[in-house]
């Protein structure tokens, strides 16, 4: 059931106030649920519609509150209409339709535009509306600076065009704010350089460009550990990319910086199997710093040699990452490692993995050493 719906009942119009009353009869009460009561204004008549659905009022009888949820999922557009078009409809109630109705452009563009419209309600649109929707809210420029949790609900949107989720983010880097987005350091870094398109009614090449990519990772991610082994090691110990990958391959080399790094936040594992190797560092590191990055993903990163020094730096130094022992033992027996993560993690080695670095030629003499002396501490005195 949707959450209660919190409301203070002494604020609202007389009429109202009549209908929620537990005096009122049942049958004038299932007359309002079904958006139907006399003497109420369209946005009395919506309020009184929402109230019974989510208001949590006790009185108010379970087929009541069925039948005002069924309304609210189906509103007439008489009421609907009239009431959006009306200054005094409660903001709570704005958030309530902008839930409902996240994906219908008409409506939405009747909330976005409503003077009473609480900004909970133009984050929620921000973060799980389509990309019609999402271009209607990108609009307002000053609100988006006034409320910058909307510029970060846009960016980390996927079905946000591309070229909005630049064109706020630069909005934001040149009015000096700081996002709450996870790899905004290398975001805001990489926007400085790039071209940022002005609004439009179709989508760009780099729109269709960051959506076809996403669609050539999903295609590869629909069976089950594909994403994982696209990149495999040949008979010389070189890295080679399977066939499934080219397509994907190919449309992140047409990316530009700034669309590599918003699709290695957002992107899913194949695509940030592919980024991490990115030669671009801002590129690279944004994939350790993805919110969707899970730890088989990471072990595989801490195993390979064709990621950078900054990237073995990131996993090593995030608390996280390190509690899991698969990845502490692949970055201490990664010659790319820094050697000082090395030395840091080779204490928590078992017996037999410290045997194999012991011996490992793949590994820094330094460490190797270690590993042994280590080995002696272990030995039963």
């Amino acid at each position: 059931m949707a959450e209660t719906l919190s409301f203070d009942q002494a604020g609202l119009p007389a009429p109202v106030q009549r209908i929620l009353a537990p005096a009122t009869p049942q049958p004038m009460r299932m007359m309002a649920a079904k958006g139907a009561a006399p003497g109420l204004r369209p946005e009395m008549l919506l309020t009184v519609v929402v109230l019974f659905a989510r208001g949590g009022l006790a009185h108010v009888e379970q087929v009541v509150a069925e039948t005002a949820r069924a309304t609210l999922a189906k509103l007439p557009p008489p009421l609907i209409n009239g009431a959006l078009a009306s200054p005094d409809l409660p903001a709570n109630v704005l958030t309530v339709v902008a839930e409902l109705y996240v994906d219908d452009v008409g409506i939405v563009e009747k909330i976005v535009m409503h003077p009473a419209v609480p900004m909970d309600a133009i984050s929620y649109l921000a973060k799980h509306g389509n990309e019609p929707v999402t271009e209607l809210v990108a609009v307002n420029e000053e609100r988006l600076l006034q409320h910058p949790t909307i510029i970060e609900a846009l960016y980390m949107n996927k079905r946000t065009r591309m070229s909005t989720a630049d064109r706020v983010l630069d909005l934001a880097v040149r009015n000096g704010k700081i996002l709450g987005i996870p790899a905004f350091r290398e975001a805001a870094e990489a926007i400085v350089d790039e071209l940022i398109l002005a609004p439009d009614a179709e989508p760009s090449p780099d729109d269709i460009l960051f959506r076809e990519a996403q669609e050539a990772a999903d295609a590869i991610d629909a069976e089950p550990g594909a994403a994982l082994s696209i990149v495999k090691e040949d008979d010389e110990g070189k890295e080679v990319l399977d066939e499934r990958a080219l397509p994907l391959d190919q449309r992140i080399r047409n990316m530009t910086v700034s669309q590599k790094i918003r699709t290695a936040m957002l992107g899913n594992a194949s695509s940030r199997t592919l980024l991490v190797r990115d030669k671009n560092r801002l590129v690279a590191q944004a994939v350790i710093r993805s919110p969707l990055i899970q730890e088989t993903e990471v072990a595989n990163f801490a195993a390979s040699r064709a990621v950078s020094e900054d990237v073995l730096r990131l996993i090593g130094n995030n608390g996280e990452f390190t509690k899991s022992h698969q990845i502490k033992f692949n970055l201490v027996g990664n010659p790319k490692t820094p050697i000082s993560i090395s030395l840091r993690l080779l204490p928590h080695m078992r017996q037999d993995e410290l045997k194999k670095l012991a011996k490992s030629k793949n590994v820094s003499a330094q460490v190797a050493k270690l590993a042994r002396q280590e080995l002696d501490k272990k030995k039963p005195k």
